[in-house]
């Protein structure tokens, strides 16, 4: 089969088509015949040597969200049979690119994967894992703050991935919701429901304060700066300590895999209660342009390499 992997750390150059071993599904595994795979920054990240904890040596394949047909199932797999669609999330912070997702064929756990419902399509469905799962999971370490309803929330980087869907859960939640985005996201980030749009040229200390901020970008100190005293912070990434005197309670949002949130996720996109967007997709043997564009930036929306 075709896949791609980093054959050294480094930028989009390090990226390389080459022929791999098909995988065989082992026990309580299938193997997924890839349709679509997202292209994320923590790929990029994970290239470039800049992921925590990530490979120390190459190679590996980057790819996290994945979407396809169940090709083949390994002894004591009840879940799925051959030909089902599904999606999933390949736990990376795990397998570390020993599978990533970025190959024609993937052997996964049946635990990373979910039925794909009618009617919702693979690179639609290979964008929700990962994006959705953070914002839902960041948001439940927000309503630990038992805030009052109707609490002011501000959500950065609303018009991307996480952003995006932070601010539609947020809203189902019955948060009035502050989303900051890009000048060319506006109308995107109305369209989710958000309350009322930032710029992202405003200055964050001059909105709120807010009870609570989702600082999906993260943008640090700047949304630091927009919460009340005593509020919350939830980061997507390690970010400055805020002043201990100010009482604010400052939570670190790292993925992990819930099966059961992911059908849920999935279900609500199919069923059109949440929306997400794809910018473009691009052949898999094309992941270096691909990560070129990401790193490029002004993506409204996610890149999807696609497997015929």
């Amino acid at each position: 089969m075709l896949g791609v992997v980093a054959a050294a750390l480094g930028g989009p150059e390090v990226l390389q088509v080459t022929e791999l071993p098909k995988p065989e599904a082992g026990p309580g595994q299938v193997v997924v015949r890839i349709r679509a795979v997202c292209v994320h920054p923590a790929d990029v990240a994970a290239t470039t040597g800049e992921i925590p904890l990530g490979p120390d040596v190459p190679p590996f394949s980057p790819g996290w969200d994945i979407a396809g047909e169940v090709a083949s199932v390994g002894p004591g797999t009840a879940d799925f049979g051959v030909g089902d669609r599904v999606v999933g999330m390949i736990p990376w912070y795990s397998t570390r690119g020993v599978p990533g997702g970025y190959a024609e064929f993937v052997a996964a756990d049946a635990d990373w994967l979910v039925r794909l419902p009618d009617g919702l399509d693979f690179v639609s469905a290979a964008t929700v894992p990962l994006n959705a799962q953070t914002a839902h999971q960041g948001l439940s370490l927000v309503s630990l703050a038992m805030l009052p309803a109707g609490s002011s929330i501000l959500v950065t980087g609303a018009g991307g991935g996480v952003g995006g869907f932070a601010t539609q859960l947020a809203v189902q939640s019955g948060f009035r919701v502050l989303a900051q985005a890009g000048h060319a996201d506006e109308q995107w980030v109305q369209e989710l429901g958000a309350h009322e749009v930032v710029p992202r040229s405003v200055d964050l200390s001059t909105v709120g304060p807010v009870a609570a901020v989702f600082d999906a970008v993260p943008v640090g100190e700047a949304a630091a700066a927009a919460v009340e005293d005593r509020g919350v912070v939830v980061a997507t990434r390690p970010t400055p300590a805020i002043v201990p005197a100010r009482g604010v309670r400052q939570e670190l949002q790292l993925i992990r895999h819930d099966r059961e949130l992911l059908a849920d996720l999935v279900e609500q996109v199919a069923a059109g209660r949440l929306r997400t967007r794809v910018a473009a997709t691009m052949p898999l043997t094309e992941a270096a342009d691909a990560h070129r564009r990401v790193l490029a930036g002004g993506l409204r929306g996610k890149i999807v390499l696609t497997v015929d």
